[in-house]
Parts: structure tokens; C-alpha cells; sequence
């Protein structure tokens, strides 16, 4: 008896084949998706030169983005979630694509906001966290989901750690609208990605309970350690935006050549790989939501003294590796607690709901950062704002429950 159970926890434990062709499909996906979509910040100053516009209006742009992102993706989950993962995955690629290459043909702030804001905005929906992170939670057995998680987020920092300095590159030597159209080309390569994500026949998942989709979503709205999860997550949204937005613009106010800004972003993108999959693996054996609080902690403290030390090249580049331990070690953890609470099943959807939040904030760190920058000529105030906001995040995890209210 004895003997059979334990080769029955071995099984469930076990990463079959399908599980692994998963995952590797899910970090190419997030590498092309999220990498791209963290190495925007070069292109702003460029942009805002060659098109005589603010830079609060790419900001503004970049912002549109951000909320369109957010608004869309718990649909995007729906989808997912009831039809499978290519429904929503290879127009998500296409979208992203089209979004590139009307950026780089723009000739205004109109052309910028479909670009910046719709296209891309929409195709992220389709080929972002939520969507990647629900098909691998059905690929992988319950035991590695958190693991595994991170390591689809590590794979978005690769993504950063390699188009940063590629695209600094590409910007030097061919201009950014060239860039932009090689990025077009890249971002279709997701498209044929995800039928190894998801192969035919794998849509919904197991049953969860059997519990229906507005069941799932009115269980979470009545949870508070959901609503918890959606105001921390806002907050990390406000914090990515901002440094992937203004992190170059940054680096130049500091008086730094222009490489400094795009080594910055690559450092981010290099600690994180380590970061978020050290997250994902912590996240299976302690309470995520000691983990998210520790990691906002860390985010306040590291700003705090980025903004009273003398800032040069030294201090810059460390500022950026600390940021990055802690970049994206939050959305697995995220999704973790999601999925520990309400199982699998409606993962996609109601991380979705939860990604909205964090894009609410990434919308206001965008937006602000570029609106303060025209009327001060100095992002301070807004790095004061994120201080802030990750104490406040820090606090709001504290009395989260991992409680489990639907099966997983």
C-alpha cells in the first residue's frame, strides 16, 4: 500500500515531456514579448528628437499602452481559458507585430498611439504573463507550478538582458525605425511558438471543482486576500513601467553616455533571470506572500538610497542590479497565491483581473514619469512616488492568506 502511494506521488511529481516542451515554449514566448516590451525606454528619447514631440507624449503613448494591456487581458483569459491558448496567443503575435511596424513608419502622436498604445497594447494581452502562466500550470504538475513559473519569467529578463544591448545597437547604426522593423519580425516568431505552448486538444484544463467561470470571479471578488494581491500588484506595475520607460532618460540625467542606460536595462534583465526563478522555487517551500513583501521592501530601500547617494556610473549600475533581483520575482509569486487560492482551472482569467491592477499602476508610471520630466526636468518626484508605493505594497501582503477555496 505504501509502496503504490509513493509511486503515485512520484508520477504526480514527475515533469513528463509535455510539461518541459511547455515551458521552453512559455520562456521563448515571455523572452520575445516581455524583452521587446522592456527594452521600449531606449527608443523614447529617439523618438521624441526625430518627431519634435515631449517626451511626456510618448510617455503618453507608452502609457495607453500600459492600460490597454490591462483592460483586455482578463478577456484575453477568458478566451483562453474556454477556447485554449492559441486562440488568443497567435493574434496576440500578429497584433504585437503590426503595432512594431506602425511605430516605426510614425510621423506623430496619433501614429504612436495606435502603435504604442492599441496594437501593442492588445497583442501583449495575448502573448503576456497571464496567458503563458495558465497553459504551463496545465502542462506542469501542481508540485513544480511555482517553479516553473519562474523560470517563464526568467525568461522574459533574457529576453531584456539580450534586446537591451541589441537594440542600443540597432538604434546606433540603422536609426530606430529600422530597429523597430527587425523587432516586428521577432515578435511573429511567437506565433509558431504557441503550438508547442499549447498542442491541439490542450484548452481548458482540468474541471476545477466544477465550478463555472462567473462562480470562480465572484469567489474571488469576495476574498480579500485577492483584492490584497490587486493593490500590491498595482504597484509593481507602477514600477516596471517607469524604469523601462525612463531608465535611459535617467541614466543621461546622471550625466552617463547613452550605453549606460541600455547596460542598465541589460543588468535588470541578467539579475532577474536569477531573481525570478530564485522566487518561483522559494515560492514552492515558504508563503509567497512573505516573499512579495520582502521583495517590495527591498524595492523601497534600494530607491531611498538611489535618491540621496551621489549617482554615478558605479552607483547607477548597482542600483539597476538590485532592481532586478527583484524585478519580476513578483509575478510568479503572484500568480502562485492566485492559483494556491483558486486553483488552476480560471487561472489565466483571474490572474487577468489581477494584471489589470498592475496595469492601472503601470499606466500612472508611465504617464507621470514623462509629465513630471516637462514641468521639472527631473524624474525625483516620481522616484519618491515608487518609494513610497513599495512600502504601502510591502504592508498590503502581510495578512494575505494562502487559503485554498476552489480545488486545484
Amino acid at each position: 500500500m505504501r509502496s503504490g502511494a509513493r509511486k503515485g506521488a512520484a508520477r504526480e511529481s514527475a515533469v513528463p515531456a509535455r510539461a518541459l516542451l511547455a515551458l521552453i515554449a512559455g520562456s521563448l514566448v515571455l523572452a520575445i514579448s516581455v524583452g521587446l516590451r522592456q527594452s521600449f525606454g531606449l527608443f523614447v528619447g529617439p523618438i521624441s528628437l526625430d518627431l519634435t514631440l515631449s517626451t511626456g507624449a510618448v510617455g503618453l503613448a507608452v502609457a495607453i499602452q500600459q492600460l490597454l494591456w490591462g483592460a483586455t487581458q482578463p478577456f484575453a483569459g477568458m478566451l483562453a481559458d474556454k477556447f485554449g491558448t492559441r486562440l488568443v496567443l497567435i493574434p496576440g503575435a500578429l497584433a504585437y507585430a503590426a503595432g512594431l511596424a506602425v511605430i516605426a513608419g510614425a510621423n506623430g502622436a496619433g501614429s504612436l498611439q495606435l502603435g504604442f498604445g492599441l496594437l501593442i497594447g492588445t497583442g501583449l494581452s495575448g502573448a503576456g504573463f497571464s496567458i503563458v502562466f495558465a497553459a504551463i500550470a496545465r502542462a506542469v504538475p501542481a508540485p513544480w507550478r511555482s517553479a516553473a513559473a519562474g523560470i517563464a519569467s526568467a525568461g522574459g529578463s533574457i529576453g531584456q538582458f539580450i534586446f537591451a544591448p541589441v537594440g542600443q545597437w540597432l538604434i546606433a547604426h540603422q536609426g530606430w525605425p529600422t530597429s523597430l522593423m527587425i523587432y516586428a519580425l521577432i515578435a511573429l516568431l511567437m506565433a509558431p511558438l504557441a503550438f508547442a505552448l499549447a498542442p491541439a486538444g490542450a484548452a481548458a484544463g482540468p474541471a476545477g471543482g466544477g465550478i463555472s467561470l462567473r462562480e470562480a470571479i465572484g469567489e474571488a471578488c469576495g476574498d480579500r486576500s485577492y483584492w490584497l494581491l490587486n493593490a500590491g500588484f498595482f504597484v509593481c506595475g507602477f514600477h516596471v513601467a517607469f524604469v523601462s520607460t525612463y531608465l535611459p532618460g535617467v541614466a543621461a540625467l546622471c550625466g552617463l553616455p547613452p550605453a549606460a542606460g541600455a547596460t542598465g536595462l541589460a543588468i535588470i534583465g541578467a539579475a532577474n533571470i536569477v531573481g525570478s526563478t530564485l522566487a518561483g522555487v522559494l515560492g514552492g517551500r515558504y508563503p509567497m506572500k512573505w516573499l512579495l513583501a520582502i521583495i517590495y521592501f527591498t524595492r523601497a530601500a534600494a530607491i531611498g538610497v538611489f535618491l540621496v547617494v551621489p549617482r554615478t556610473q558605479t552607483v547607477f549600475l548597482v542600483f539597476a542590479l538590485v532592481l532586478g533581483f527583484t524585478w519580476l520575482g513578483t509575478v510568479p509569486l503572484t500568480s502562485g497565491v492566485v492559483a494556491t487560492i483558486f486553483g488552476s482551472r480560471y487561472l489565466a482569467s483571474l490572474f487577468g483581473i489581477v494584471f489589470f491592477s498592475h496595469q492601472l499602476g503601470a499606466f500612472f508610471g508611465a504617464w507621470l514619469g514623462g509629465r513630471f520630466f516637462d514641468a521639472t526636468g527631473s524624474y525625483d518626484i516620481v522616484w519618491q512616488v515608487a518609494g513610497v508605493l513599495a512600502v504601502v505594497a510591502g504592508l498590503l501582503h502581510l495578512p494575505i492568506r494562502e487559503h485554498q477555496l476552489v480545488p486545484a
